[in-house]
């Protein structure tokens, strides 16, 4: 498996991908401010509610009424009057209370005061809600009645039918009692009743409690209307069901409180046109208050949690149009905001429609320890801070200020902050990572540059054919280059007093090699006794061999100068290859030699003397290598690269680890003992030689079945 290799450049710009740390390290620091500022907003609103709560401490009259001095509330008995945005318009339709239609209550089986029959939930049951508009209480009543029976128009009597009893202390505390029965759809008063809780006489029409009355497919619904002035916080409301016209008896009593008893009224708490007095300059404080008595109930508030974002995010923007800001606007903020958040333009608010408050900061003040709390919007997009404080009145505590902000405005300084130091973070990252690639470029242009010359300079059979340019540049890799540039000189003048060396040895050892091989013949000539003449014959079987050495050390250096001196011309292979298998029978009288041409005139540009020389070294090399009377084959035919001029011989195989190193220069395979001939492994790389310099491509290996070894000359078409 080869190993992937990384360039200078890929290394400057992985080692430079480490200054993506510093923006990572601008983003913690700036989440760190981050923190202190919340840390800082928190105290704030702490200090805020300490200052509303202390401008409520000890004022008794704001939480003069009943319900806040309650032990307990009982859900569904006592009440909350919401506040409600506009007057409800009477119309018994309900319409005007579908925004508050999460605030209803549902009266059941639960709710039962009087129980004269079996109750069956499809009889009897209701939704009911109470809310202050100005200075009215509105009420409304969704009750579902199997039978509903109204008032005859010519009885006296008003509780012999279906409707609805009010009970509650007046201003002053005294218990009054009223009955609203119509005889008909429409606009309804309610009658005050005697003080006689025994019956259910009436008095008189009470004009002030006015209303309308509807009947639906499922039973009624009522709308009512009455001043706060009426009443205290005391008050109760039952639905009464009658369902036989004949005997016109009560069947179920349902409601919040028994109307006939003055200890089991509930309470009904409306909001605090005092407290919100008080708490009408906070709206301009950029923060969301509220006052709870003990029972978290809410009192007043003032604000839009959608406007109070804390710390005022205003930030001066330059308005002109330029290249940067058009790319700033279009290209970097987009790229940043997929890091950043902003603040959402809306969000949901679960308390924009609350009566009563829940949080573990308003249960800690409410024991008189100021506290804080943190929490996310429903909708999960706004972090939402409240912080309450407890209201004091004789060391009681009757209630808390809790105050509430979003994290908008932190958040937009944070982004503010976070877009300008990433402007400048990438600036630099920008500048550093294009020096560092020019750097690494113009390095390893350089080294490419060296790399390229070295190779130059040096041709596949190690011969030195040009120099290296040396560098001027005073750093490690102009010293690099001008110390190959002096290593290769030395290297070429040493190759060459190589390439001079065995023709000046064959010049020079030609003299004496030649002195000794005439006084050996003159010796012979001489009579000799045998012992002698056996000396002699040695003696010139070695000066043979030696002449024959020296003759082959000189063949390539004369070829190499034949090849350059040579002028090129275009000869027919197959005229020269019959006439060479012509001569190489007559050679070699033991072989057996086979020519198969295939692929007529191919035409080969050259030299027919040289190419015939390569023949005759790849024939020697077959003979030396086949067995006596074997088949040597010279085959020419087409290939689909061109054609390929093949011979092949039986016998001996190549050794598998020396198949690609026979063509070398001084590689041979030949046993010495078994060799009568000097052999310096020169013939194949001479062939090579002549094979390269007609456009070839020689090649040795050995046969299919093992049976013997071909080598294979392919031309190029």
């Amino acid at each position: 498996m080869s190993r992937v290799r990384f360039g200078l450049r890929a290394k400057l710009l992985f080692f430079s991908s480490f200054l993506l740390t510093i923006p990572w390290l601008g983003y913690q620091y700036v989440w760190e401010m981050e923190t202190y500022l919340r840390i800082g907003q928190e105290q704030t609103m702490v200090g805020t509610a300490r200052a509303v709560a202390t401008a409520l401490h000890e004022r008794p009259a704001l939480f003069d009424n009943q319900s806040a001095y309650l032990k307990d509330v009982k859900p569904g008995t006592d009440l909350y009057a919401y506040k409600i945005a506009y007057p409800i318009r009477l119309d018994g339709k309900l319409d005007d209370w579908q925004d508050y239609k999460q605030l209803t209550i549902e009266y059941a089986q639960q709710n039962l005061i009087d129980q004269v029959s079996d109750y069956e939930a499809s009889s009897l049951h209701f939704r009911h809600m109470v809310g202050q508009y100005d200075r009215y209480l509105y009420a409304m009543f969704d009750v579902t009645d199997n039978t509903v029976l109204l008032r005859p128009k010519n009885s006296l009597r008003i509780d012999k039918n279906d409707h609805l009893q009010i009970a509650m202390t007046d201003s002053i505390g005294v218990f009054q009692r009223y009955i609203v029965a119509p005889s008909e759809e429409g606009w309804v008063n309610a009658y005050l009743l005697k003080d006689d809780l025994g019956s259910l006489q009436p008095d008189r029409l009470e004009t002030q409690i006015q209303g309308q009355w509807r009947n639906t497919d499922n039973g009624y619904q009522l709308e009512l209307r009455f001043p706060l002035a009426m009443m205290s916080s005391k008050i109760a409301f039952a639905i009464v069901d009658v369902d036989n016209p004949v005997t016109r008896e009560v069947e179920n009593i349902m409601g919040t409180a028994n109307p006939s008893k003055v200890d089991s009224l509930g309470t009904v708490l409306v909001p605090s046109p005092e407290i919100e007095k008080i708490l009408k300059g906070l709206k301009y404080s950029n923060a969301r208050v509220w006052v709870v008595d003990k029972h978290m109930r809410v009192l007043a508030r003032s604000g839009d949690i959608s406007k109070a974002q804390g710390v005022n995010s205003t930030v001066k923007s330059d308005a002109s149009q330029s290249w940067w800001k058009y790319i700033e606007t279009n290209w970097l903020l987009p790229l940043y905001y997929q890091i950043l958040t902003k603040p959402p333009a809306d969000f949901v608010d679960d308390l924009r429609d609350a009566y009563s408050l829940r949080g573990q900061d308003i249960i800690e003040a409410l024991t008189g320890k100021p506290s804080s709390l943190w929490r996310l919007s429903p909708d999960n997009k706004a972090v939402i801070m409240s912080a309450a404080h407890p209201i004091y009145i004789d060391d009681t505590v009757m209630g808390a200020v809790v105050v509430e902000q979003t994290t908008h405005g932190i958040r937009t300084l944070r982004n503010k902050a976070l877009e300008r130091q990433f402007h400048y973070i990438l600036l630099v990252i920008l500048i550093s990572t294009i020096a560092l690639f020019l750097i690494a470029s113009r390095l390893s242009w350089r080294i490419r540059k060296l790399r390229n010359e070295t190779e130059s300079a040096i041709d596949q059979q190690g011969k030195i054919i040009g120099d290296i340019v040396p560098s001027h540049t005073r750093d490690e890799i102009g010293d690099l280059s001008r110390t190959f540039t002096s290593v290769l000189s030395k290297l070429s003048q040493y190759n060459a007093y190589l390439e001079n060396m065995a023709s000046r040895l064959s010049h020079e050892l030609r003299t004496p090699v030649a002195i000794v091989n005439s006084s050996l013949d003159n010796l012979l000539l001489e009579e000799q006794s045998e012992d002698n003449k056996q000396y002699l014959d040695r003696a010139k079987q070695g000066i043979t061999r030696l002449s024959k050495i020296l003759s082959n050390m000189s063949e390539a250096t004369r070829l190499e100068q034949a090849m350059q001196s040579n002028e090129r011309e275009e000869f027919e292979l197959g005229d020269l290859l019959q006439g060479c298998v012509a001569g190489y029978e007559l050679a070699y009288g033991n072989r057996v030699f086979a020519l198969n041409i295939s692929h007529a005139n191919v035409t080969v540009a050259g030299s027919p003397e040289l190419f015939a020389q390569m023949l005759d070294k790849i024939i020697a090399n077959a003979v030396e290598f086949s067995d006596d009377n074997s088949v040597i084959t010279v085959n020419l035919k087409s290939h689909e690269q061109g054609s390929v001029l093949s011979v092949e011989n039986l016998g001996c195989l190549l050794p598998e680890n020396m198949q690609d190193q026979l063509l070398d220069s001084m590689v041979s395979v030949r046993k010495v003992q078994n060799s009568t001939q000097p052999h310096l492994g020169l013939g194949l790389y001479i062939a090579k030689i002549i094979a390269e310099y007609h456009e070839g491509v020689l090649n040795i290996h050995n046969l299919k079945g093992d049976s013997g070894v071909v080598v294979s000359l392919v031309f190029s078409r």
